[in-house]
């Protein structure tokens, strides 16, 4: 059976067919840095004709274009041609506050109730991201760390009151990928894995929590590194696997984190047939919300694109991870995949 190596880690153990000349070297090397310029947000969370006072950019492979110039002291309507772009919305980092404030800002719009729980699903989703991109950013904060489980219990509200909100909290159509947005797609599908088993609420939390920060360990890792647009030398892929252990190291510093809600984060790379990472453990020592977010995690990374590579749709990301019969556990992979039965290709 033919293995896929995880998207979210960018192998290839296969060199490069030729060598990438020196200008183009230069720009992915400036890309890694410049992509934490930007923070990418749903385009479903814009509403044509309302106001903003951040500017909109477009991110596509390496490039950012602005597509709407705006200053706090001079706001612009949302053009209705920005949601025909090809690529990401991206804001600058500079400019979250004034996105937070927007954010806000569109509880107060009128919508019939269908587009209103729709966009109140956006919001939760866009706040996640921002606590995420904050605990990254600090990962030793406990501020920032009880903010994330502030999170994880919103979202978990918003799908025991309504499941089909499910589908509103997962970012699927990424065409590059965001620590952040992964970390926030990973919780949802995983709370929601936990729902559909029966989990009671205070274990969903638990596991929710967990999947939120499975991959705060990639804090320590180099923009040159995490960001990379093209595929990790072996050296690059070591110190990326790293980010597990590391990720433990954090979490075990905060008091207030789960001891349970660690096996989310230690095992997230585990596969029931001992061929994962980092320790190799087998099936009957990988706990629950270990299998859970591996699966979460994997299925994420697969429809996530990558400048070196398309992302998969749903159904193929599905079809490949249910082929991994080894590594996955077949009863939680039925409920995932039932739970996913609404998402087209």
């Amino acid at each position: 059976m033919k293995r896929f190596v995880p998207i979210e880690d960018g192998f290839n153990p296969q060199p490069p067919k030729k060598e990438t000349p020196v200008d183009e070297l230069t720009r992915i090397h400036n890309y890694s840095f410049h992509k934490e310029r930007f923070h990418h947000i749903d385009r479903g969370s814009l509403l044509p004709g309302v106001e903003v006072n951040f500017s909109i950019f477009i991110h596509k492979g390496l490039d950012f274009h602005e597509v709407l110039d705006v200053s706090d002291k001079s706001p612009q309507k949302i053009s209705p041609e920005i949601f025909d772009m090809k690529g990401d919305i991206v804001i600058k980092t500079a400019d979250i506050p004034f996105y937070g404030q927007y954010l806000e800002s569109l509880g107060d719009i009128d919508l019939h109730e269908k587009d209103k729980v729709r966009l109140q699903a956006l919001i939760i989703k866009e706040k996640s991201k921002l606590v995420m991109r904050e605990v990254l950013s600090n990962p030793r904060s406990g501020a920032s760390i009880k903010k994330s489980s502030s999170a994880v219990e919103e979202i978990a509200a918003s799908i025991f009151d309504n499941k089909d909100t499910l589908y509103d909290l997962i970012s699927i159509k990424n065409y590059d990928y965001y620590t952040y947005t992964h970390s926030v797609n990973v919780a949802v599908l995983s709370i929601g894995i936990g729902i559909a088993i029966g989990l009671p609420a205070g274990e969903i939390s638990n596991l929710g929590f967990g999947a939120m920060l499975h991959d705060i360990g990639k804090s320590s890792i180099s923009p040159e590194i995490l960001n990379k647009p093209d595929k990790l030398t072996s050296i690059e892929f070591n110190i990326m696997q790293n980010h597990v252990m590391e990720g433990e190291r954090i979490l075990k510093e905060h008091e207030y984190f789960p001891k349970n809600s660690l096996h989310a984060v230690t095992q997230h790379h585990e596969k029931l047939s001992g061929k994962g990472y980092p320790l190799g453990i087998k099936a009957p020592a990988i706990k629950l919300y270990g299998k859970i977010t591996a699966i979460a995690d994997c299925y994420d990374a697969l429809t996530t694109q990558r400048p070196y590579k398309s992302a998969f749709t749903p159904f193929n990301a599905l079809n490949i991870v249910v082929k991994e019969t080894e590594d996955y556990d077949h009863e939680l992979l039925k409920t995932f995949i039932k739970m996913l039965g609404r998402i087209g290709q």
